[in-house]
Order: structure tokens, then sequence, then C-alpha cells
């Protein structure tokens, strides 16, 4: 359950992140915020701005992937009544499949 809570948590900071870095980027490009922006015409500003912006985002997504695949990997073993059922219900397919159904 805590590894659970972990998962859950790490998504939730990547969605804020998700959402504040690209706008604190755009809002900062379109108020002058960073050093050097106004000497670009104000549509260089947008289109750099929303550029990146963007590429925030995919900075984002490869962190959180890259989270994701350092998480460990136990084996995970099924439920023993599950796959009984599971092979019972796939043998009764296989028996039953000549005969029509109505």
């Amino acid at each position: 359950m805590a590894r659970t809570a972990e998962v859950v948590k790490k998504f939730f900071v990547a969605s804020i992140f998700m959402w504040i870095l690209p706008v604190a980027i755009v809002y900062g490009f379109q108020n002058n915020m960073f050093p050097g922006i106004s000497q670009l015409s104000p549509n260089h500003q947008t289109l750099v701005g929303g550029f990146l912006a963007v590429f925030s985002v995919n900075v984002v997504i490869a962190f959180y992937i890259y989270l994701a695949m350092k998480e460990p990997s136990d084996k995970h073993e099924p439920d023993p009544t599950f796959v009984a059922q599971a092979k019972a219900s796939m043998n009764q397919t296989k028996s039953g499949s000549g005969e029509k159904e109505e």
C-alpha cells in the first residue's frame, strides 16, 4: 500500500509541474521577466515562450518516465485460485468449441 501512495504522490507532483511550469514560462515571456526578452519582437516572444513551455512539459514527462522506470519491479505471482479457475475455463471453452451456442 505504501508503494501505491508513493506512485500517486509522484504522479500528482508531475501533474502539478506539467501545469505550473508552462504557465510560468509563458507568463514570464509575456511580462518580460527573463533577461534579454525585451529585445525580441512580441511575435517572437510568444513563439519562443510557447516552444519553451511545450519543451518544459516534455522534460517533465521524460523525468516522470525515468522515475517510473527506476521503480522496483518485484515479480508478481498471480493468485493460484484465479489461475486454476482460468485454466478450467479455458479447458471448458476448448472442449465445447465444436458445439453451437444458442
